[in-house]
C-alpha cells in the first residue's frame, strides 16, 4: 500500500484540523514503533515523525483546514475532511518533486532508473485512508473525486490501528496539530488541548469571552461549545442589569 492518509483535530472547538499523506513502496521502510498516534506519548510522537521526515524514502503530505473555513455556512465536517485528505494526497506530489529536485541517485535508485522509489508513475497511486464517514467506500469515492490524481482507494474504520502507513500519517496528522496548539497556547495563554471536554479549553474560552465580549479568532464559532460560552457570557451581562 504505497500511500496512508488520516486526520487529527476533527473534533476540536480551537484551532485547525489536519490531514497527513504519507508515501512509501513499502512498509519495510517505516520506523519501528508505528502505531496509531492516540497509542503513543507526544515524545515518541515527536521522535517518529522526525524520523519520517528526514527519510528519503518517504513522501510526507500535509493539509490545514482552518476554523473560518471549518465555521463557513456552505460547508460541513464531512466534507471538509474529504478535501483534507485530498490536498493531503495532492501534496505528495509536490513533496516528491522537491525531495527529487533536492537529491542525487544513490543506493535507492530503483530499476525503473528513478531516483527515488517515492516518485509517482502514470500508473494509478494505490492508498489507504482511515474512513471519516460511517460508509467507508462513499468516503474513498468521495476523496479519489475530490484528487487530479489518478488513484485506486481504499478506506477502512480504524485504518490507523492495523495499517502501518495509515499510522504514519496520523503520527504526522498529530504532530502538526499539536505544534498548531502550542503556537495558539504561545500567543494566548494556557489553552488545554481544545477539545470541549478539556476543562482547561472551557475556562479559556470562559475567560476569552468575558475579557474581550467576544471569543478568540482561533475558536470555531459554529461548535456548540463556543455558542454555549457565548451565550452564557451574554446572559451574565443581562442579569446584570
Amino acid at each position: 500500500m504505497p500511500f496512508g492518509v488520516d486526520e487529527a483535530g476533527k473534533g476540536p472547538a480551537l484551532g485547525s484540523m489536519f490531514a497527513a499523506a504519507v508515501h512509501v513502496e513499502t512498509d519495510a521502510a517505516l520506523p519501528d514503533g508505528i502505531a496509531d498516534s492516540k497509542r503513543l506519548a507526544p515524545a515518541r510522537r515527536d521522535e517518529l515523525a522526525d524520523t519520517l521526515r528526514a527519510d528519503d524514502r518517504i513522501g510526507i503530505g500535509l493539509a490545514e483546514i482552518t476554523p473560518a473555513q471549518i465555521d463557513d455556512p456552505e460547508t460541513d465536517m464531512n466534507s471538509l475532511t474529504v478535501r483534507a485528505h485530498a490536498q493531503a494526497i495532492e501534496s505528495l506530489s509536490t513533496a516528491n518533486e522537491t525531495k527529487d529536485e533536492n537529491k542525487n541517485k544513490n543506493e535507492n535508485e530503483n530499476e525503473n532508473g528513478n531516483g527515488n522509489g517515492n516518485e509517482f508513475s502514470a500508473d494509478p497511486l494505490a492508498g489507504l485512508c482511515d474512513a471519516c464517514d460511517t460508509d467507508a467506500e462513499r468516503f474513498a469515492r468521495r476523496v479519489t473525486d475530490a484528487c487530479t490524481l489518478n488513484l485506486e482507494l481504499d478506506a477502512r474504520h480504524g485504518a490507523d490501528e492495523d495499517s502501518p502507513i495509515v499510522g504514519a500519517a496520523s503520527i504526522v496528522a498529530k504532530v502538526a496539530r499539536d505544534a498548531h496548539v502550542e503556537t495558539i497556547a504561545d500567543e494566548f495563554g494556557s489553552v488545554g488541548s481544545g477539545y470541549p471536554s478539556d476543562p482547561t479549553t472551557r475556562e479559556f474560552l470562559e475567560r476569552y469571552v468575558d475579557e474581550h465580549g467576544e471569543l478568540p479568532p482561533v475558536a470555531r464559532t459554529s461548535w456548540a461549545t463556543c455558542e454555549d460560552v457565548l451565550a452564557a457570557a451574554e446572559q451574565t451581562g443581562l442579569g446584570q442589569f
